[in-house]
């Protein structure tokens, strides 16, 4: 659907390819690292998920828009994504319960989109080419002067972007009566996370990234979430620093995403720049301790290095591998309370199959508590 008051806009990605389009949301410009999301639902999820900040987002779902927005509808205060492409940008919506359109929202939020564009073209070409910049605009359609803004866009890769998202302030989550505490490391946290524990009685505190260990045990926790995030993991050494210090403090640890790309960091074990990562709400993953396989949630553009995770098989152990292409889904300290996973558990969008995973650290900090 073709609003009438559409300006044209204009998709550049870093290696020249050119999609021109309509305007969707604020009219401007932004720029950022193009990735897609093969989700079929919980775009509202999706765009404020801290994971994202810094992408372009492309949704391979053709219908954007068509179930409006809902103010609670969040993963954290504001949109995070840099910019949004899609197909169909849908501004009259038709589910009562949303507040306003996604518009409306992306006027609110400041956000620059492009619509009316090839996605499966553009998905394809990601997929071959890997993930790159690309700038969108709907107030400047002059491709060189486009060419030199993009050419000013930071490189993903060794881009230090956590500390950017974390909360400025620590903040507590839950009930103070819960029976665990959790000291959260935010590097982008997602709300959904903090609900998933606070469901499982904890009470939680979230602190800045770059918090030192001893406030974290000012709190008194029963034990450490490194959170997921943004960016590369190997510019984050003050990330990498205190998650030795909790290792060696022997207190249960447990991350996700990001955080488990800063366990195997702080195991000395590498992490790389994937061709075009994972994102969307159908990987299938294996549990290698139980043999299950599981459908899950995941965003990500980075891995863990599965040739340095092998040769360290004396310190840490493979227990989730993903089934479409054999990356390390999950890892566990040998001999530490430590464990972590490259998706989401919590999902939100997506499936519910990994939730285990919170139980598994309640019990572990009970074992140690």
């Amino acid at each position: 659907m073709v609003h009438s008051s559409f300006s044209p806009a204009i998709l550049m990605l870093q290696d020249g390819s050119v999609f021109r389009g309509q305007a969707a949301g604020k009219i401007g410009t932004t720029t950022g690292e193009i990735c897609f999301n093969t989700g079929m639902t919980g775009y509202q999820e999706i765009f404020t998920d801290p994971s994202y900040f810094g992408q372009i987002l492309v949704t391979t779902n053709a219908h954007i828009g068509n179930y409006g927005v809902k103010k609670e509808e969040k993963e954290s205060q504001s949109v995070k994504i840099a910019g949004l492409v899609c197909k169909n940008f849908t501004i009259p919506y038709y589910r009562p319960q949303a507040d306003e359109s996604i518009q409306e929202y992306f006027e609110d939020e400041q956000l620059v989109g492009i619509c009316n564009v090839d996605t499966r073209a553009i998905v394809r070409h990601i997929r071959d080419k890997g993930a790159m910049n690309a700038i969108i605009s709907s107030e400047e359609l002059d491709e060189t002067k486009l060419a030199a803004l993009l050419a000013k866009a930071p490189n993903m890769e060794g881009l230090e972007l956590a500390s950017r998202v974390s909360t400025p302030e620590a903040y507590t989550y839950g009930e103070e009566s819960a029976t665990y505490r959790i000291a959260v490391l935010d590097f982008g946290v997602k709300e959904n996370i903090l609900r998933s524990f606070a469901q499982r009685d904890c009470f939680l505190k979230v602190f800045p990234a770059k918090t030192p260990l001893a406030e974290l045990q000012a709190f008194a926790p029963d034990g450490y979430f490194l959170s997921n995030g943004p960016g590369d993991p190997a510019p984050m050494d003050y990330a990498i620093a205190i998650t030795k210090a909790i290792l060696a403090a022997n207190k249960p640890l447990f991350g996700i995403c990001l955080g488990h790309q800063i366990l195997a960091q702080a195991l000395d074990i590498p992490t790389y720049k994937m061709h075009n990562g994972h994102r969307g709400i159908n990987h299938p993953v294996k549990n290698l301790t139980t043999g299950k396989s599981e459908i899950t949630s995941q965003n990500h553009g980075f891995g863990v290095s599965p040739a340095e995770i092998r040769a360290n098989a004396d310190k840490v152990e493979i227990t989730h591998v993903n089934l479409n292409d054999d990356t390390i889904e999950g890892i566990r300290v040998i001999g530490k309370p430590a464990f972590s996973v490259q998706y989401h558990p919590e999902a939100n969008p997506g499936p519910h199959d990994s939730r285990y995973l919170f139980d598994q650290f309640v019990e572990l900090m009970a074992a140690h508590k």
